[in-house]
């Protein structure tokens, strides 16, 4: 009982006697959430609120603990996520979750059903300076297309070979929402932008040498870039950005 038609019809059919209160109670007493053993407390009603559902954060976690959380959350959910999973948590989870897929770029793990419904017409565009970028960029591409989003990818794109970013024009104007992942000096998101009439999500990424400082240099960058409509999220938050752009679209669609 995570979206808002599943409540209203839980509720019509109570007016309609055709499930009785004690039922309806029963299906409601966990609404605001629901404890696993003493390590969790999964927050049901987070897909009400914010149009997302919550997501499992991997690390930290034992296997069993994750399993447990998600085999929960999908009596609930049709989607379950599990971010930032290693291949060895993995492997763990498999004899333990039916179903689980594995999405060893992003590295997230995820039950779904056969199919997912699209929730927008629109098109996040994700980019990517360099191939080393890549699990922060597939990270934001995975939970946007788990989440219901189409998706279109362009990597390795950054500015020391500008002519690649540019003879993909096509990317950039057909995309309602832009991803723009970097590490080293972060400088593709502020390019990006300066073609793009769509807002522009950039994501630091900890790639670079020593004087990257781990994403802050190219978090500073995107935080003083000098083209207007720019947000920035945290360092390798490739899963934060794509929530915003799925809050970016899912606005749009209820202005419309």
């Amino acid at each position: 009982m995570t979206d808002e038609q599943g409540l209203r019809s839980l509720l019509i059919a109570v007016a309609n006697g055709k499930v009785t209160p004690d039922v309806a109670v029963d299906k409601l007493k966990d609404l605001a959430y629901e404890s696993v053993g003493e390590f969790a407390k999964i927050d049901h009603n987070r897909g009400l609120r914010t149009g997302f559902p919550e997501v499992i954060w991997g690390p930290g976690k034992s296997p069993d603990q994750i399993a447990k959380i998600m085999e929960v959350m999908r009596l609930r959910n049709p989607v379950v996520m599990a971010t930032r999973i290693e291949p060895e948590v993995y492997t763990a989870l498999q004899p333990k979750v039916s179903d689980l897929q594995y999405y060893e770029a992003a590295k997230i793990c995820a039950i779904t059903p056969d199919t997912i419904e699209p929730r927008s017409k629109g098109t996040i565009g994700i980019l990517s300076a360099g191939t080393a970028d890549l699990p922060v960029a597939e990270e934001a591409a995975v939970t946007a297309e788990l989440s219901g989003f189409c998706v279109q990818r362009l990597w390795d794109v950054g500015v020391a070979g500008i002519h690649r970013l540019l003879s993909n024009r096509h990317v950039i104007d057909s995309a309602s929402v832009l991803i723009v992942v970097a590490g080293m000096e972060g400088a593709l998101p502020s390019v990006v932008a300066g073609l793009a009439d769509c807002p522009v999500i950039a994501v630091p990424t900890s790639i670079g040498y020593g004087a990257s400082f781990n994403g802050l240099a190219p978090l500073l960058t995107m935080l003083n870039s000098c083209a207007a409509g720019v947000g920035v999220v945290n360092i390798d938050n490739g899963f934060g950005a794509a929530v915003l752009a799925g809050q970016i679209l899912r606005t749009a669609e209820k202005l419309r």
